[in-house]
């Protein structure tokens, strides 16, 4: 059985697909962002415990017994595991791949994880989250005015804990567990929330993460 980042696939020609776009991306040096939304709009904030500055992904192998994340969004798993050993084995949610149009402004929103290699670069606790327009938009609501922007703010949705991994994107909690192994999320990767607290205990700013 092929395996990718020591991940076991199932499928060969796609894992050989997914192993040249990789290679491709980390040759190349290209920018790991979607080309129409990122949920840094979101504005997730929180207790920030550790941070680094933004700045592009370190595109190396990882080394001997380095710790490193790799989330496979086909799956829908995320494995925390060095070059031999798999130290957590996570069922995730990621992104859906749906397509939001607000018909009153002609705004479009496309709700994917992005693929690449990216690093921990930021940890929070009790992390909130600001609803961006899309979120209102997406329930049939009209966002609320600059008057009202008490309504946006949301410190349940998150979780405990939020990883960050570049470009807004983050590893956080999720209130619908149920739902987790599913293709659900607006681009994050969520996690239950035991796994979420035991990554969160196992990495550290630097850390790689590795999207396929």
């Amino acid at each position: 059985m092929k395996r990718i980042f020591g991940v076991p696939w199932a499928y060969p020609a796609a894992a050989l697909g997914i192993v040249v776009v990789l290679v491709l991306v980390l040759a190349n040096g290209a920018e790991n962002k979607l080309t129409s939304f990122s949920p840094i709009d979101q504005g997730i904030g929180g207790k920030t415990e550790e941070e680094s500055p933004r700045r592009p992904a370190a595109r190396r192998k990882p080394k001997p017994g380095e710790r490193y994340v790799v989330v496979d969004t086909h799956a829908n798993r995320v494995y925390l595991r060095t070059e031999d050993r798999i130290l957590l084995d996570a069922r995730c949610s990621t992104g859906s791949g749906d397509t939001l149009v607000d018909t009153a402004t002609g705004r479009v929103w496309v709700f994917n994880t992005p693929r690449g290699q990216f690093t921990v670069d930021s940890k929070m606790v009790e992390p909130w989250w600001r609803k961006p327009d899309w979120a209102f938009i997406e329930e049939g609501l009209p966002p609320p005015p600059p008057a009202k922007a008490h309504e946006r703010l949301d410190p349940e949705v998150m979780g405990d804990y939020a990883i960050g991994f570049g470009d807004g994107y983050f590893i956080h909690g999720t209130l619908y567990e149920r739902l987790l192994g599913v293709n659900v999320t607006h681009g994050c990767v969520r996690l239950g929330a035991k796994d979420l607290t035991e990554l969160y205990k196992q990495v550290q700013i630097g850390t790689s993460v590795y999207v396929f």
